[in-house]
């Protein structure tokens, strides 16, 4: 981080204490909202706002929680990018029920996202994979995500063996590796206040598929 960031980030600390909420009105809309409350956080200084808990269930009913990092979104939901054997995968396969969390503390704010999940099309997955360094092109090859490693060199050995195998030109796009869409139902967005008496505005999609906004006690 700058010293410029630096400085933004401190002169923003506590800005959701010390500030108001601008209002939001009854036909306000949460794509729009998330938008701009993102685009806030981007402003403060806040190092990676686009890290979210992503929370998945297993068939066993244990819920695991990871950080990861948002790569796209719009109104069709929330993108992210990961292995698809690993182990949040596989919880979600079976179970495509999931929720994501942003959590800024400089602007004393965070976003609850709930909703189910859907693998993007593989021309998308491949379209990102190769905007990406060539580093993280050849990682996402050797590295078997959420397998046991059987000995200490055994990654490094990997990555020689990718680098070996694809040491000029273009990298292909593994089957295996893709995107995860976060199709919502419920976003919630919080905003801490003075004396716990914290915002908590909500918006939760209805039987014909349009978002209703209400509010809940902190």
């Amino acid at each position: 981080m700058t010293l410029f960031e630096k400085l933004r980030c401190l002169l923003t600390f506590g800005q959701g204490v010390a500030l108001p909420l601008p209002k939001i009105s009854a036909d306000a809309q949460p794509f729009p909202l998330f938008k701009q409350w993102f685009e806030d956080a981007n402003k403060s200084g806040i190092l990676l706002p686009e890290a979210m808990s992503v929370s998945s269930c297993g068939s066993d009913g244990q819920p695991s929680s990871r950080m990861v990092l948002l790569k796209e979104f719009d109104e069709n939901g929330f993108v992210f990018y990961t292995n698809y054997a690993s182990r949040k995968s596989q919880n979600l396969d079976g179970n495509n029920k999931v929720a994501l969390l942003f959590h800024w503390n400089v602007l004393q704010r965070q976003i609850r996202i709930e909703g189910t999940v859907e693998k993007i099309s593989l021309e998308q997955s491949a379209q990102y994979f190769h905007s990406r360094d060539r580093g993280s092109q050849i990682g996402a090859w050797a590295s078997k995500q959420s397998a046991k490693i059987k000995h200490d060199n055994e990654l490094q050995e990997s990555v020689d063996y990718y680098n070996g195998k694809y040491p000029h030109g273009e990298v292909p796009h593994p089957s295996f590796w893709g995107g995860w869409r976060v199709k919502p139902n419920y976003i919630e967005f919080w905003q801490g206040r003075s004396n716990r008496l914290h915002d908590r505005i909500c918006f939760e999609k209805d039987d014909s598929e349009q978002w209703t906004q209400f509010k809940l006690n902190p």
